[in-house]
């Protein structure tokens, strides 16, 4: 008879505390005390490293000031384009009211009529009529738009005139 063999389960392994790695610390090197000589730095020299310090100084102002003075520009050219936009938009509405309203009056004076001869005679004066509302929408639309333009140009055509004439 064979014998039975008897599977033991593996016993786990005790929980093991934590333990801490060893710490690295970064190889300290000596650094060689070397001693200057004493220079004496010539007097023409200094100067131009204080004008050269002072000229960096006077660049660095006239950037600093030319910046702010380019932030502005752009800052109004936003509000006016936003103010444009604004005006756009409500022109937009606009023309569509108006739109609207022709439509259901053009719809109103279709429930009206009684023969087929009229449906065809209202409806060729009502496209004249709205191709020629849509040209004149057109029309006025892109002056506003022209109009927006050049008014969000102004500040940085304005601006570029005053650098372009400092500059000269």
């Amino acid at each position: 008879m064979a014998e039975a063999t008897t599977i033991k389960p593996k016993a786990k392994p005790a929980a093991t505390p934590y333990i801490e790695a060893p710490k690295f610390e970064m190889p300290r090197f000596d650094i060689p005390k070397f001693e200057m000589p004493n220079l004496e730095v010539p007097a023409a020299f200094r100067e131009i490293a204080e004008k050269g310090v002072t000229q960096a100084k006077d660049n660095w102002e006239k950037m600093k000031a030319a910046t702010e003075e380019a932030t502005g520009l752009l800052e109004d050219s936003f509000a006016t384009s936003s103010k444009g936009a604004a005006d756009y938009s409500l022109k937009l509405i606009e023309i569509s009211r108006a739109n609207t309203d022709a439509a259901f009056d053009f719809f109103s004076e279709l429930v009206t009529v009684k023969s087929i001869s009229e449906v065809v005679e209202l409806s060729a004066a009502h496209a004249r009529k709205q191709f020629d509302t849509a040209s004149a929408q057109t029309k006025e639309l892109a002056a506003l738009a022209q109009k927006i333009a050049t008014e969000a140009a102004e500040p940085l055509k304005a601006g570029v005139t005053k650098v372009i004439k400092k500059v000269a």
